[in-house]
């Protein structure tokens, strides 16, 4: 009985390793960030990123001037924000993705979610392709600069983790073959 808790730990761990390994972290709206000056296309930019569970979704902003509110789909479309899930007032809020799912978010402030200060983070499920629509560029719109990024469009945490996840694994592997 001890082995098969400590075999059910182990694939637990394993399963949480690799969701970490691939989370990557996206700046919405890339250099511009979270705002209705500039002229960003937060369809645009969410359709060239593929979402992943675990990943990083951060909101940069003036706090005096917007918000981030999560909220269903039809208060999505409507730009409802009677009754938001969630709402982030910091100016640099961090949310991360624990589900997939289409994930919906616009700014709260009178007429910004209207001119299209709004965005639908969709995390596909493992065996769904993401379909770019035909408007959008072959080539991803660059991510924000993150300390340690590499050149890819988001800040993976596989590079740090990686070998440590694999001697973790090895190390737990033999210890429980033992």
């Amino acid at each position: 009985m001890a082995l098969v808790k400590r075999a059910v730990a182990l694939l637990t761990a394993m399963t949480l390793m690799l969701e970490l390994i691939h989370a990557a972290v996206y700046k919405v709206g890339d250099s511009a960030g979270w705002t209705t000056s500039g002229n960003v296309d937060y369809k645009q930019w969410s359709a060239t990123k593929t979402f992943q569970v675990g990943d990083v979704i951060i909101f940069e902003y003036n706090a005096q001037f917007h918000n981030v509110m999560r909220v269903t789909h039809a208060m999505y479309r409507a730009c409802n924000t009677s009754a938001p899930l969630a709402t982030y007032t910091t100016g640099n809020d961090s949310i991360t993705i624990k589900t997939r799912r289409h994930h919906f978010f616009f700014c709260g402030v009178p007429g910004h979610c209207q001119i299209g200060q709004k965005v639908d983070i969709n995390v596909l499920r493992s065996n769904q392709m993401a379909q770019t629509p035909s408007s959008v560029p072959s080539t991803p719109v660059p991510s924000a600069k993150v300390p340690g990024s590499s050149t890819s469009n988001a800040f993976s945490l596989k590079s740090l983790f990686g070998s440590i996840g694999l001697a973790m694994f090895l190390i737990n592997l033999e210890a429980l073959l033992c």
